[in-house]
């Protein structure tokens, strides 16, 4: 894109923690910058990567070490809801994802997935076209707005069976990982965050199960670490990391806040004292609640509490940007020597967002109005700093992806 009039000026940061090597399961980085999962709409109608996508992620993984996170991936046809957002349920998927992780690769970066499942965000329309059901942890709509939608399309949103959560468990989630290692990815993550269905498990609006899946805290935490054990032999703990928002009020009327998260990371901390340390967890920052940042004067909650639980290392995401140029709180953040800093936004508006941070050159301000289109506009017509490529918006917004398989 050319319009470039919306900079931020930053300060470099290539002499902070931020740019020293970094150990994540098995593979040590060479700075602590990780591109954040998104959700995008650039895969084909049948979920499959395109070759948008591989020139989005090969642009973004030019300086060495860097690790991406990849869009939020469906781990099942049933998992999904959304057009267009891809998948790593079939060999078609692995195989299209395999082109993009050999592009990272090659260039000396690291991909990881973001498993996903979408539950009572579902559009019920997309379920219905391909004959799938309208399922979460219970009969509990996320709005007004999708209670309506569901009635009107005649499909209606219910509550998992316990046997459908066993396979979720026992074959939806290892199904994808295996796929996930077909594909190439050095990690794979469990998005447990932002009110999608592993995130609707934790919270007590969304889950009103009475059974061994609800109530208390450690019913509701079940089906994560569940899925944790049951993919800690297929993968190894140590390519493993998992997504949380515990602040987030995105697709829920209340956070799920610290209590559960504790447990979870106190559960998980047992894991790695006794030899299956995951790779990861990430957090969204309470600045952020979910496509929106959070006003100063709403922020509620505070993810100190993880480091003192969590030994291992963790990923932190949430609009760091907002006290650039010095950016105070990042460079806090990163003094324990065992936190990456993720960025979604300033990643898709700036393909070399590690030479900028480095260098402190200026960052172009991202167009949120491109974000879930499907065309290449706004997705890979951004410039690294210092080029003047000039693209033809109206060409670029009837381009849409080939498949890569």
């Amino acid at each position: 894109m050319t319009d470039n009039s919306d900079i931020i000026k930053i300060d470099a940061l290539g002499e902070t923690k931020l740019f020293k090597p970094i150990k994540v399961g098995a593979n040590t980085l060479s700075q602590r910058i990780a591109h954040a999962p998104t959700t995008r709409l650039r895969a084909t109608a049948d979920n499959v990567p395109t070759d948008l996508q591989l020139q989005y992620y090969k642009d973004r993984a030019q300086t060495p070490g860097t690790l991406l996170i990849t869009e939020a991936t469906y781990v099942s046809e049933g998992g999904i809801g959304l057009p267009h957002t891809p998948g790593i349920w079939n060999d078609t998927q692995a195989k299209a994802w395999k082109q993009i992780t050999n592009a990272i690769r090659e260039q000396g970066s690291y991909s990881s997935v973001q498993l996903w499942h979408l539950g009572r965000t579902a559009f019920p329309e997309e379920l219905q076209k391909r004959g799938l059901p309208f399922v979460a942890p219970s009969a509990v709509y996320d709005s007004d707005e999708m209670a309506k939608r569901a009635k009107e399309s005649g499909h209606e949103l219910r509550a998992l069976t316990k046997s459908e959560i066993e396979h979720l468990i026992n074959e939806e989630f290892p199904n994808a990982a295996r796929k996930a290692m077909d594909g190439g990815f050095d990690y794979i993550e469990l998005h447990s965050a932002h009110g999608y269905l592993l995130s609707q498990f934790l919270n007590p609006v969304s889950n009103q199960r009475t059974d061994e899946y609800g109530g208390s805290i450690e019913n509701r935490a079940r089906v994560l670490l569940a899925i944790v054990d049951k993919l800690i032999p297929i993968v190894g703990a140590n390519r493993i990391g998992i997504r949380f928002s515990p602040w987030a009020t995105f697709q829920v009327s209340e956070p799920e806040g610290e209590e559960i998260h504790s447990y979870i990371l106190e559960q998980l901390q047992k894991r790695a004292d006794e030899g299956n340390e995951l790779a990861y967890v990430s957090l969204v920052e309470p600045r952020v609640s979910g496509v929106v940042d959070v006003s100063a004067e709403d922020i509620q909650g505070s993810n100190d509490f993880a480091a003192k639980i969590w030994k291992g290392t963790l990923i932190k995401a949430g609009n760091y940007t907002y006290n650039a140029p010095n950016f105070t709180d990042l460079v806090r953040d990163i003094d324990n020597d065992r936190t990456l800093v993720a960025w979604c936004r300033f990643f898709t508006s700036n393909p070399d967002l590690v030479n900028r941070l480095q260098n402190g050159y200026s960052l172009q301000h991202y167009d949120r109005a491109t974000f879930y289109e499907q065309y290449n506009w706004g997705y890979n017509t951004w410039n690294n700093y210092g080029e003047t490529k000039q693209y033809d918006e109206e060409a670029e917004k009837k381009r849409v992806g080939k498949p890569l398989a």
